[in-house]
């Protein structure tokens, strides 16, 4: 049954209307891949994916500012997922916003828990262009924000490049009416596209996250990268907040620091962590600032 499955996974990539006869050379990869995909549905529905978080540092006062929320899938078989194995299929598949929802439900539970805790910060989720392209998406989460008691500062979008760069009207749409409502948008993985400065000036954003591959490189030395310099002060000059994604060292650290960079998050003050482990996290503040104003 797994030869056959492996067949038909190779036949479906290579369009309709194909037939594969088994051969040993198909890797175990596509059996997985195509088990993956025919789990998704009962994944959902069952609840399996849960939600890891990763702090955001105030470089000024090094203070937490917020966490990103970053989802993870307990599959039965296969264990703890992460995105690089399920998002692109659950883009192939039409489940993607079906767990964009999801991923949003589980976020805003967990910021109505911080609250009856008495504690308060913000919370960054992805959300993907095909759902930012829904009619109803701003209007609906509005809505689960407003249920939830929720204030609009302690909920932000991360988008990626794409939506800037297909400059989808609708998209664009949603995200002028959420910023408008206090949410912060944020443009995530700046510099592994082809987004410029000229897109970031049209849209209704609050912060841009510089993508690691641009931060692994960095020094103390302030002029070490230019590149990195100069779209911090671009940025800024835009009024956008800017993030630093993927800080691993002090160096880099301390390079951000002398480059204005206003907020940053890596394995240098923590790995992504699980909601229990995220309560015993010493930085885990009463309270905190919103960043966006």
């Amino acid at each position: 049954i797994r030869c056959a499955d492996a067949a038909m996974y190779s036949a479906k990539q290579s369009g309709r209307g194909q037939y594969r006869f088994f051969d040993p050379s198909l890797n175990l990869t596509d059996i997985n891949e195509f088990s993956l995909e025919q789990s998704l549905v009962a994944a959902l529905s069952e609840r399996q994916f849960i939600l890891h978080y990763q702090p955001q540092i105030r470089l000024d006062s090094m203070q937490v500012s917020g966490y990103e929320a970053l989802v993870r899938w307990e599959h039965p078989q296969f264990g703890l997922l992460y995105p690089d194995r399920f998002i692109s299929l659950a883009e192939r598949s039409g489940f993607i916003v079906a767990l964009g929802w999801e991923v949003i439900r589980l976020a805003l539970e967990e910021l109505k828990g911080w609250s009856a805790q008495g504690r308060s910060s913000r919370l960054a989720v992805n959300v993907s262009a095909i759902q930012l392209r829904q009619a109803d998406f701003s209007e609906r989460l509005l809505s689960e924000l407003a249920q939830r008691g929720i204030e609009a500062w302690q909920f932000e979008l991360e988008i990626t490049e794409t939506v800037v760069l297909d400059d989808e009207g609708m998209a664009v749409e949603h995200l002028e009416r959420l910023r408008v409502a206090g949410l912060n948008i944020s443009l995530d993985d700046f510099g592994r596209g082809y987004a410029g400065f000229a897109h970031l000036h049209s849209m209704p954003l609050n912060t841009l996250k510089i993508d690691r591959a641009l931060i692994a490189p960095l020094s103390n030395s302030y002029d070490d990268n230019p590149i990195v310099s100069s779209t911090i002060t671009l940025a800024k000059r835009l009024g956008l907040t800017v993030v630093a994604e993927g800080v691993e060292t002090r160096d880099q650290l301390v390079y951000l620091k002398l480059a204005g960079c206003d907020i940053a998050q890596g394995y240098h003050f923590s790995r992504p962590m699980s909601a229990e482990q995220l309560y015993q996290y010493a930085p885990f503040t009463r309270t905190a600032e919103p960043v966006c104003g």
